[in-house]
């Protein structure tokens, strides 16, 4: 219970855990896809997972500025064995406090035998335990690339931790790390991922690699980099590596050092909160970065969200007559989502879709009526006027003042 309490306690600086609704048949095992350490994900159709979040160890032979388990930190050190990470996982589902691990380490001696203690808890829990519930690893940097491959075959999503966006932030931040160093094995699963899934239309027997893909984390705040090399390396992790997920975490200054703000600075989560809502317009909107965000603005707005402070910077495409508009026009639209987009299309070969209509669709109607109008009719200030639209959508906070006590 002490190493549990250690090593759960050190991962929670980890954000990047997600299931992603893959299936896995328990051919009579068990599992399918105390509450320190257990951390809650969501699968691609809404069901919340309960995972076993947890280090292998936190005792590392690396001194990364940012991290609490930095070589030079005086932090309590613990190492689970790998049968006690596979006890403990199976203790907890048997209680039904978990329905999956999610596994990462600290490089304890070298990468290769990390990899190799990652690689016997999956052996334990997949051939001792028949264990067949969903296991996310961390990949660690270095690694043999035959230890890689064994350990996609018995995990269900892979990941390894870009944590910097630039080579230079990396280098300052983490002197015995590189880019290349990561981006190795990024290219090793994402190339097996492709065979394998070509092996199994021809051999229907042909064991599953990391059939829940992989991702990848990055620190917001701890080095200077700007928003707009935040997206690009993002676009790149997407377009190259074909990853899942990019995850953002606001650093939590846990280390004093000249090259990191101060231990009173508070983490950036509203601008952790902007970068994920741009990743969803990378994803999901047909953004792209230079959109988004340019060299002139290289940082994200913090009083409107991405997609609207695009809207409000190109008036020449408003207003948007919600009747006439391409499927891609109208994901453009703030307030306007993907299934509402779907559900504008699909009504609009019945009948012409009013305003009354739109709120029964989904939209966002409060932010969507300066944007768009129905049959002809603008329903916001005429004529559209950005900077009208961002006083009403996005007001200017009142300042603090200190009242008298008279």
């Amino acid at each position: 219970m002490t190493k549990l309490s250690v090593l759960t306690g050190a991962a929670k600086y980890d954000v990047s855990c997600a299931s992603s609704g893959i299936s896995r048949g328990n051919a009579g095992g068990m599992g399918s896809t105390v509450s320190c350490g257990i951390c809650h994900a969501w699968s691609e159709d809404g069901r919340c997972i309960s995972l076993l979040k947890v280090l292998l160890s936190n005792d590392c032979i690396y001194d990364c500025r940012y991290c609490v388990n930095r070589r030079s930190n005086d932090v309590p050190r613990a190492s689970f064995t790998a049968r006690e990470i596979a006890d403990l996982t199976m203790q907890f589902y048997r209680r039904n406090y978990i329905e999956g691990l999610f596994l990462s380490s600290a490089v304890e001696k070298s990468p290769n035998y990390t990899m190799e203690k990652v690689i016997q808890v999956l052996t334990e829990l997949r051939q001792r335990y028949e264990f067949f519930g969903y296991i996310h690893i961390k990949i660690i940097p270095g690694a043999d690339p035959n230890l890689v491959y064994q350990a996609g075959l018995l995990a269900d999503r892979m990941s390894v931790n870009i944590e910097q966006p630039s080579e230079e932030s990396l280098r300052l931040m983490a002197p015995q790390k590189s880019l290349p160093m990561v981006y190795s094995p990024m290219k090793q699963v994402k190339e097996q991922i492709i065979i394998n899934r070509e092996d199994r239309r021809h051999f229907r027997h042909t064991p599953k690699f990391a059939p829940a893909g992989q991702s990848t984390q990055m620190i917001i705040g701890a080095s200077q980099d700007s928003d707009l090399t935040i997206l690009q390396t993002t676009q790149n992790l997407y377009q190259n590596y074909k990853l899942k997920r990019v995850y953002y975490s606001a650093y939590v200054p846990v280390n004093e050092d000249s090259n990191l703000p101060s231990l009173a600075t508070a983490p950036p989560l509203l601008r952790e909160h902007r970068l994920y809502q741009s990743d969803w317009l990378l994803r999901y909107y047909h953004f792209t970065v230079d959109e988004i965000v340019d060299p002139s603005h290289a940082y994200l707005e913090t009083d409107v969200d991405p997609k609207m402070s695009w809207a409000l910077r190109h008036p020449e495409y408003f207003p948007l007559e919600i009747n006439r508009a391409s499927y891609e026009e109208l994901l453009r639209v703030p307030g306007i989502g993907v299934k509402s987009a779907r559900r504008i299309m699909s009504q609009r070969r019945l009948a012409y879709i009013s305003a009354d209509d739109l709120k029964k669709l989904g939209v966002a109607y409060k932010r969507a009526q300066y944007f768009i109008t129905c049959k002809g009719v603008y329903s916001g200030n005429k004529p559209f006027d950005p900077l009208t639209v961002r006083r009403i959508l996005a007001p200017p906070q009142p300042q603090a003042v200190q009242l008298s006590l008279f």
